[in-house]
C-alpha cells in the first residue's frame, strides 16, 4: 500500500505505481477506500486553500494604457470620448476668410478625407463579398493547425512525464530491492554471529564444568 510521510507541512507520497505490487491482493482496494474515506471525514477545506502559495505578482504584464485603464476605473472617471477630428470639414477661421491658400489646405484636406472614405466604401464592398468565406477559411485553418501543434505538444510532454516517472520509479524500485537484498544479507549474518556466539559461550560454558570437574577429582586423589 501506498503511504504518505508529512515533512513541515509537505505530503511526500512513498508509492512507486510502475514498480510496487500487491495491488489486485484481496482486501488492497478496500484497504484504500477505507482511508480515502478516513481522509474525507478529517479535511475541512478553508476560505483560501491555496494561501500558503506564495502572493502572484498581477502587475507584471500590465502595460501603461492598462495602468491607465485600471486607475480611470478605481476613479469612477467616465471613458474617454472618441475623437472625431480627423473626420472633421472645417472651413477657414474668421481671419482667412480672403486667404486662398487657407481655402486651398481646406480643399485638399477634403479630397483626402474623400479619398478615404471612398476606399473604406471599397474595402467594406469587398470584405462583404469575399470577407466572410476567406476569414472562415482562415480560422478553419489556423484552428486546425493550433489544435495539432497543441494537442501534440500535450501529448509529448505527458508521454516525456510518464516515462520520466517509470524511469525514476524503476530506478528507485530497483534501489529499494538493492537496498532491502542488503538489509536481509545483514540481518541473516547478525543471526548468524549470535547463534555462533551463543554457541561458543555453551562450549565455554562446557568446558569450564569439565575444568571444574577435573580439578575436584584430583583434590580428593590427592587426599
Amino acid at each position: 500500500m501506498a503511504g504518505t510521510a508529512s515533512v513541515a507541512g509537505e505530503v511526500f507520497v512513498d508509492a512507486l505505481p510502475y514498480f510496487d505490487q500487491g495491488y489486485d491482493a484481496a482486501g488492497v482496494r478496500e484497504a484504500a477506500a477505507a482511508l480515502v474515506e478516513e481522509e474525507t471525514r478529517r479535511y475541512r477545506p478553508t476560505k483560501n486553500y491555496l494561501s500558503y502559495l506564495p502572493t502572484p505578482d498581477f502587475s507584471a504584464f500590465e502595460t501603461e494604457i492598462m495602468r491607465n485603464e485600471f486607475e480611470r476605473l478605481a476613479a469612477r472617471q467616465p471613458m474617454d470620448l472618441l475623437s472625431m477630428k480627423r473626420y472633421e470639414l472645417p472651413a477657414p477661421s474668421a481671419g482667412q476668410k480672403n486667404d486662398i491658400t487657407a481655402w486651398q489646405e481646406c480643399v485638399n484636406n477634403s479630397m483626402a478625407q474623400l479619398e478615404h472614405q471612398a476606399v473604406r466604401i471599397e474595402n467594406l464592398e469587398l470584405m462583404s463579398q469575399y470577407g466572410t468565406n476567406a476569414w472562415k477559411v482562415y480560422n478553419e485553418y489556423v484552428t486546425a493547425v493550433f489544435s495539432q501543434r497543441q494537442l501534440f505538444s500535450v501529448y509529448k510532454q505527458i508521454q516525456d512525464m510518464n516515462w520520466q516517472r517509470k524511469n525514476d520509479q524503476l530506478a528507485g524500485g530497483a534501489k529499494l530491492r538493492e537496498l532491502e537484498s542488503n538489509w536481509v544479507s545483514l540481518v541473516s549474518k547478525n543471526y548468524e554471529i549470535e547463534r555462533a556466539i551463543v554457541q561458543l559461550e555453551n562450549e565455554i560454558t562446557q568446558l569450564r564444568q569439565q575444568q571444574g570437574d577435573e580439578n575436584k577429582e584430583n583434590i580428593r586423589q590427592d587426599f
